[in-house]
């Protein structure tokens, strides 16, 4: 038997019965020889890890476009915030870690530059609208590896795809990425803002803070304990009815306070213009549009809509502002 073998064998003696393991997998879109050594998961899990897409995302923004100070998450932070999230909760009820922890590291792959400005400004220019999740399955499945895409198992895919929209993913797994997720950017986004003088602990209300903590630590501790527990022996992923309503009047809270603060957002008008600039600009010259992605619209005949969603897309925060720079601001020039 192989190494792989070995560990399939060790996931059907110690993972939950409700647990999805790497021998049932569905498969991939393409057929391809098996690893001796890593199980499918952890296949995929590695080949996210080591894919441009994933390095680009610590360049681009979680909340605060260009803060001041080392410390604030980029949406790379973010995803392995997620992921260690995950694999607790993961671990903790004998569930797949490795289906876990792909899907946590490539649920935003395809995320914009300038984070959810990025997004909106997108969809708004694009006739065919852009959602973050849906580009993350393209990355996944058509843009990385010179556009041939990494050819990942139907667990993966569906995970990435369906952690935010009105589906569930089909695992446990997936629902855990998804419930994830959210507790993280809802603790580390608190976090950034304290650190920015935006909010203080104390400013929690009484109805959030009584049931899961004032201190974002508490919080993340109530909330991850308080999943395990509910969700033990069970068929699904679920929160306590208190935990459950305290985590959505926290959330709609952050969105009030927060991610639409003026003084948090005061730069992210200035970001959608230049998305929207940069979209309009390759739309209407797609000579200029790089020449993998020319190749790419001839080889599968996507519309020109979508090849610049892909482009801009992919862009780091820092790659968009110079590009910006490069096509629409002037430069001194000198006669010699």
């Amino acid at each position: 038997m192989s190494i792989r073998q070995d560990l399939e064998e060790l996931e059907k003696k110690t993972l939950s019965p409700y647990a999805c393991l790497s021998v049932n997998s569905k498969g991939r879109e393409r057929d391809e020889e098996q690893c001796d050594i890593r199980t499918v998961f952890q296949r995929d899990r590695d080949r996210i890890l080591h894919s441009k897409s994933f390095r680009r995302l610590k360049d681009k923004t979680q909340v605060f476009l260009t803060p001041e100070g080392d410390h604030y998450r980029t949406r790379l932070t973010h995803t392995l915030e997620v992921s260690q999230n995950a694999r607790t909760i993961a671990r903790a009820l004998k569930l797949n870690e490795d289906l876990v922890e792909a899907i946590a590291l490539g649920h935003d792959i395809g995320h914009t530059p300038f984070g959810h400005a990025g997004e909106r400004a997108l969809n708004r220019v694009c006739p065919l609208g852009f959602v973050h999740s849906d580009q993350s399955l393209r990355v996944v499945d058509v843009l990385e590896r010179d556009m041939k895409g990494m050819n990942l198992t139907r667990e993966v895919r569906d995970g990435i795809v369906n952690h935010q929209t009105e589906k569930m993913p089909f695992t446990l797994e997936g629902k855990i990425v998804r419930i994830s997720d959210k507790i993280a950017y809802m603790h580390h986004d608190m976090d950034d803002s304290i650190r920015a003088g935006i909010l203080n602990d104390d400013e929690v209300p009484d109805s959030i803070g009584k049931v899961a903590g004032y201190k974002t630590a508490q919080r993340l501790d109530y909330f991850i304990h308080d999943i395990v527990t509910e969700s033990t022996d069970k068929n699904d992923i679920v929160m306590s009815p208190p935990a459950e309503k305290a985590m959505n009047e926290l959330r709609d809270w952050m969105f009030e306070n927060v991610y639409r603060n003026p003084k948090a957002k005061s730069q992210e008008s200035k970001a959608e213009s230049l998305i929207e600039s940069l979209f309009m600009y390759f739309f209407n010259r797609p000579d200029k549009l790089p020449e993998e992605y020319r190749l790419l619209m001839s080889r599968t005949g996507d519309p020109l809509e979508t090849i610049c969603c892909d482009f801009i897309s992919s862009m780091t925060d820092r790659y968009a502002i110079s590009l910006y720079s490069e096509l629409f601001i002037p430069t001194s020039w000198v006669i010699r």
